[in-house]
């Protein structure tokens, strides 16, 4: 029997701690439910990293859990909820620790994942779950939630606020030059193989600049690994001159130079979900990763896909004979992707929009 969801829910809890892409998702599926019951009190429990992205959202209370900090950390997180109990927990974090996590929260309805798309035994933790929806897209996934509870509204909204700061931030590195955003590289994980190689960003680069005037703005962390990647794109770009951000921005900086870019390239990545939620043009670059579950949700059409052909070339299948969601783990996946699919798609994406942009007297508009 399936535990009542409550019909005028008074104290919604959204438990997702990460990641940047994903918590831009799921911003969506909080304002649907705003727009359903405007009174109530929603508190997401959230990742310190993806809280500094966020801060700030409107009718929104922060609880922020940094992982780095363990049992610890949740015993400090229970104590600081004890006397909450909340109407329904909406658990979309498909991770042990998160599971462990929602261990010390009080709520009437427990609403997880079907099993089907449960992971890390998440249905152990649950005493609701989602009705089936096979095939679905990661946003497609959050906003389940609200359907189950009965949303019918689930029109996009985010809505992310940038303090002025911020936009200081982002106009003090652009100088008011047209930018081109690129984020070479995914999170730094084992058997990740989600960057496409320098020498094709460094072509693509120069094209940008010699053909549509762009100055590229590298952005991302400090890693070993994005450092040499930076490194590898500066050494073989010809006639443009990128200006390397790595380690300069803030969070909501970066969400700010992205609002203020023509465009933004990134593999499977956050920042191909931030240029999403700020409706700023994104070339995403799939070839691991499926972009039919994971690819920026406005600009999806506009992704270069090589991963059919990955997954017929290192898992010797077509896509509808794996599962959903089964990543190609190969290095050499990436470089299926070519010059020439980048710039083709780069040209189209930027004709296509400076076209809406005149069309609508300079306003950006959805594509």
């Amino acid at each position: 029997m399936k535990h009542p969801l409550p019909a005028r829910p008074a104290h919604i809890c959204v438990l997702r701690l990460s990641a940047l892409g994903d918590v831009c998702n799921l911003v969506p599926t909080v304002r649907a439910l705003q727009r359903q019951w405007p009174d109530a009190r929603i508190t997401w429990i959230i990742g310190r990293a993806e809280h500094s992205l966020l801060a700030g959202l409107s009718g929104v209370e922060f609880m922020v859990y940094d992982k780095s900090t363990g049992l610890a950390g949740m015993r400090t997180l229970w104590r600081e909820l004890r006397d909450t109990r909340f109407d329904v927990l909406l658990h979309m974090q498909q991770s042990i620790r998160a599971s462990v996590l929602s261990l010390g929260l009080k709520a009437d309805v427990r609403l997880g994942y079907d099993r089907a798309r449960a992971k890390d035994w998440q249905t152990w933790f649950t005493n609701r779950q989602l009705t089936p929806h096979s095939k679905a897209h990661v946003l497609e996934s959050f906003m389940d939630f609200a359907r189950e509870m009965g949303i019918k509204n689930d029109r996009l909204e985010w809505d992310i606020p940038l303090p002025e700061a911020a936009r200081d931030e982002a106009r003090g590195f652009l100088e008011g030059r047209p930018a081109l955003v690129i984020s070479p590289c995914a999170s730094p994980r084992l058997r990740n193989f989600r960057n496409w190689s320098a020498e094709g960003y460094a072509a693509v680069i120069d094209h940008a600049w010699r053909r549509h005037g762009l100055t590229t703005f590298l952005t991302g962390g400090t890693s070993a690994q994005e450092l040499e990647m930076c490194e590898r794109i500066a050494a073989g770009v010809g006639e443009a001159t990128p200006v390397n951000l790595l380690g300069r921005t803030s969070l909501k900086g970066l969400l700010a130079l992205i609002d203020e870019a023509r465009m933004v390239i990134a593999p499977d990545s956050g920042p191909v979900h931030m240029a999403n939620a700020m409706n700023t043009p994104v070339l995403g670059l799939f070839a691991t990763t499926n972009p039919e579950r994971a690819a920026p949700w406005c600009w999806r059409e506009h992704v270069v896909n090589r991963y059919p052909d990955a997954v017929a070339t290192y898992l010797h299948k077509s896509p509808d004979e794996i599962v959903w969601g089964t990543r190609v783990r190969h290095e050499d996946a990436m470089s299926l992707i070519t010059f020439e699919d980048v710039i083709n798609r780069l040209d189209e994406l930027l004709t296509l929009t400076a076209d809406h942009d005149k069309a609508a007297g300079g306003q950006r508009h959805d594509v």
